[in-house]
């Protein structure tokens, strides 16, 4: 990777792995660190919904969507970790903790400025949702009828973290007698048989009743600081897919996230409406 400090305090750089991008500028203090990445589409990957890709020449889902001219850390690392690959985690973990606002560039279009990732004081307006993401590395994983009492939760989740399967969404029912209930949890679609397996072989100790597995889901989120501030942005995303006859399967949340869980078909459409209904699009 090619690194060079301007007498603008701007620090370019140029190739290098996506781990790099971000934190070449902490020794320098208060500069801004450029990334100009390598592909002609890069630099609209900030404006629309980021996805999980597995090629430079996906096929985009939103024609009309407007780049974004800053975005926060805590935004971008949702993003990132729910599917945008413009920056990794890693790098925008690093440029966070040193305070390095971190400026995305294309290489061939030199005069868009681009995106910049920075502190959320430095954003005026926040909007409530910044982006959409989504990915289809999905599977979602149901026990039923388990018993409802202490420890069992450990005896699900103890041999998946031993097999080395990372679990995302968890979900478990309200118990109606107050002895069975049922639980669900999302993992990556690639570690769904190593999960199945580390499941069956603790069934003993488990007491379930019935497993069923579902590899066509997917996940999509909606990303945003101003949602904080803003009542009711949960409710227009249920509704949004309620319209479009979008059935919710689960749903997680946290303080600037709200992801939920579709079926794999419906990925496209959710992500379309979506954007519309968060004034997204571009003018």
């Amino acid at each position: 990777m090619s690194v060079a400090l301007s007498t603008r305090k701007r620090l370019t750089s140029r190739g290098g792995h996506r781990l790099d991008r971000g934190w070449p500028g902490a020794p320098f203090g208060s500069c801004e660190c450029a990334s100009r990445l390598h592909g002609g589409d890069v630099a609209t990957r900030l404006r629309r919904p980021p996805q999980a890709r597995r090629h430079r020449h996906a096929k985009r889902i939103v024609s009309r969507a407007k780049r974004l001219e800053k975005i926060a850390y805590e935004e971008m690392l949702e993003m990132a970790s729910l599917g945008a690959k413009v920056l990794q985690t890693r790098s925008v973990e690093m440029a966070m903790v040193h305070r390095v606002p971190v400026r995305v560039l294309s290489t061939f279009d030199a005069d868009n400025g681009g995106t910049l990732v920075c502190d959320e004081e430095d954003i005026v307006e926040k909007n409530p949702v910044t982006g959409i993401a989504y990915t289809r590395d999905e599977a979602k994983i149901t026990l039923l009828r388990i018993p409802d009492q202490p420890g069992v939760a450990a005896a699900i989740f103890g041999p998946l973290a031993d097999a080395g399967v990372n679990v995302d969404m968890i979900v478990q029912n309200v118990s109606e007698d107050g002895r069975r209930t049922d639980l669900t949890f999302t993992v990556s679609r690639a570690e769904l048989d190593r999960a199945l397996e580390a499941i069956r072989n603790a069934a003993p100790q488990i007491g379930y009743k019935d497993l069923i597995s579902d590899p066509g889901v997917a996940k999509v989120s909606i990303i945003g600081i101003g949602m904080r501030a803003h009542p009711g942005v949960a409710q227009t995303m249920f509704q949004t897919l309620a319209q479009k006859g979008i059935n919710i399967q689960v749903i997680s949340t946290s303080e600037i996230k709200v992801s939920v869980l579709i079926a794999e078909d419906y990925v496209e459409l959710a992500v379309r409406a979506l954007h519309s209904a968060y004034d997204l699009d571009a003018a």
